[in-house]
């Protein structure tokens, strides 16, 4: 098959690097790519937003099926286009994707189907909002209703946080039209987890689990990023919180989406916050999470490519995930003033002194003659395996210090694990 991946991120470095490995596989095509995904297949630099010259890029190439990797082009309905000309596409319609690119939406969505949810409550008027400062108490969770690349909530811990924050989203548009609508939910404290679930008519199955760590320091500390690192298996969960799981979020996810008229085929990402009364959903979103996807994938032993074309044929309840015993540490390598404003074109050094066995994700990288230099905030995502979490989370930072480029951050307590760690939104 010749497929194509859309993306330039860490996430699509993962898909990409599993792809490679399948046999079904005889042509792979990345647009954008990045200096990493080089590797693993041929990039065409082709903004994963610019759907038309996407979609001429695939027919021209004859491309079988796309793999969409970002929430963007999803809201933008690259799979609705792309379907038109005949191609099969792994990534929700426009209509599905409302369930990550609006806030409300999926809200709506929790409370109608009676999955546990946060309470919440919806503002389009900034000095409504300003009068209902404090709703659920605090600390007060603030969401711009539309995409915002993962940076879209403020935790507020006081009125004057809260006050400061609101005039940052509906005030200042720091996220632009996504604050339009502000979406206040009751803070929820307990450990953040994510479930990633493969997705089609027939079934939802769910893969291996994971832990994102948003804060950009130390003992989440300061200001949400896109994620700076994560592990997998998460150690939270049980037996019994996964059949609660299963039973309360994800049959009935499938079931609504099914009297809901939502043709969902893609990946569903599932936040989860977890603590001694079960789980409940803070969030969905329409794809690999990132950089979930680059612990969870590296231990998925399953042919992705037979994942992919079951779930575009509405097959997956005949697929039978196969998964490694081993456990996966991935550690973000940042630009220094992440998540704010950083610099680009720093060279990275020492990637070629990194051990065998430890697999290093592009996300904002690009190539420059012989030279790979930074185009991002979070610019590599360090992923290791080991027979136990320790010595996973052991090799991927004795690796991390082999890398070195100018400003480099990241933090230095990704899977530790502290039954205390108390988690907003």
């Amino acid at each position: 098959m010749k497929v194509l991946v859309v993306g330039g991120g860490g996430r699509e470095h993962a898909i990409c690097r599993k792809l490679a490995e399948s046999p079904k596989v005889d042509e792979l095509y990345c647009t954008p790519g990045n200096g990493g995904i080089e590797e693993d297949a041929i990039c065409e630099n082709i903004s994963a937003e610019d759907i038309d010259g996407i979609c001429a890029f695939a027919k021209e190439r004859s491309i079988d099926m796309a793999i969409i990797g970002p929430e963007v082009p999803l809201a933008m309905g690259i799979t609705d286009r792309l379907e038109e000309i005949g191609i099969k596409v792994f990534g929700p319609n426009k209509k599905c994707s409302r369930l990550e690119a609006s806030k409300s939406f999926t809200k709506d969505f929790l409370m109608k189907h009676g999955i546990p949810t946060a309470g919440a409550k919806e503002y389009t008027d900034k000095e409504e909002l300003l009068e209902d400062v404090g709703i659920f108490g605090y600390p007060m969770v603030l969401k711009a209703d539309g995409l915002a690349a993962g940076k879209g909530v403020i935790i507020a811990e006081t009125e004057e946080e809260a006050k400061a924050g609101i005039e940052k989203l509906m005030g200042e548009k720091a996220f632009g039209a996504a604050g339009d609508k502000v979406v206040v939910e009751e803070f929820l404290t307990g450990v953040e987890a994510s479930m990633l679930c493969f997705v089609d008519r027939s079934a939802m199955i769910p893969m291996e689990s994971a832990q994102d760590y948003k804060r950009i320091f130390d003992l989440d500390k300061g200001p949400n990023t896109g994620g700076m690192g994560t592990y997998s298996p998460s150690l939270v969960f049980d037996d019994r919180l996964i059949e609660q799981i299963k039973n309360e979020i994800l049959e009935p996810t499938l079931n609504g989406f099914r009297e809901d008229g939502l043709d969902f085929r893609g990946v569903l990402f599932i936040g989860l916050m977890i603590n001694e009364n079960g789980a409940k959903v803070i969030e969905f979103n329409n794809r690999f999470g990132d950089p979930e996807a680059q612990s969870v994938l590296p231990r998925l032993k399953t042919d992705l490519m037979d994942v992919f074309t079951a779930a575009c044929e509405d097959r997956l309840s005949e697929i039978n995930l196969q998964w490694s015993e081993k456990r996966a540490v991935c550690v973000v390598m940042a630009s220094g003033g992440y998540p704010g404003s950083y610099k680009k074109g720093e060279e990275i050094l020492g990637l070629d002194e990194v051990d065998e066995d430890v697999t290093v994700f592009h996300a904002g990288t690009k190539r420059e003659g012989d030279r790979i230099v930074t185009s991002g905030g979070r610019v590599l995502g360090v992923t290791a395996l080991g027979d136990t979490h320790e010595e996973a989370r052991e090799k991927a930072y004795r690796n991390v210090e082999k890398i070195r480029f100018r400003g480099a951050q990241y933090r230095k307590d990704i899977g530790v694990v502290r039954k205390e760690r108390m988690i907003g939104g």
